[in-house]
């Protein structure tokens, strides 16, 4: 393989990064907790979009659970935009692990 190959495929995966990383800021993905009762929306660029809380699920005497709740939620949408990010730079990268393009 030449140099200019290289060069040309280094442009072409350059290229596909940008794509693929302007597609993810347009892509969400949620998470849930108690059934349900809170669900917060990501972004595919790991941005807390959304939060949403179901009345029943404040509890004025119980504010710990639903902190727990909400730390749950997020965390479950997060890993679930990392998994959506890993995925889409993985078609790119073609499972290669370079430093800095995740």
């Amino acid at each position: 393989m030449g140099m200019a190959n290289l060069q040309r495929m280094a442009v072409q995966m350059q290229q596909d990064m940008a794509r693929v990383q302007a597609e993810l800021e347009t892509l969400t993905v949620d998470g849930t907790a108690g059934g349900g009762v809170v669900k917060a929306t990501v972004s595919g660029k790991q941005v807390l979009t959304a939060l949403v809380i179901d009345r029943d699920a404040v509890d004025p005497d119980d504010v710990e659970m639903l902190q727990d709740l909400v730390l749950a939620a997020v965390n479950e949408a997060l890993d679930a935009s990392r998994e959506l990010a890993e995925k889409k730079m993985g078609a790119v990268t073609a499972g290669l692990r370079i430093p800095g393009l995740g």
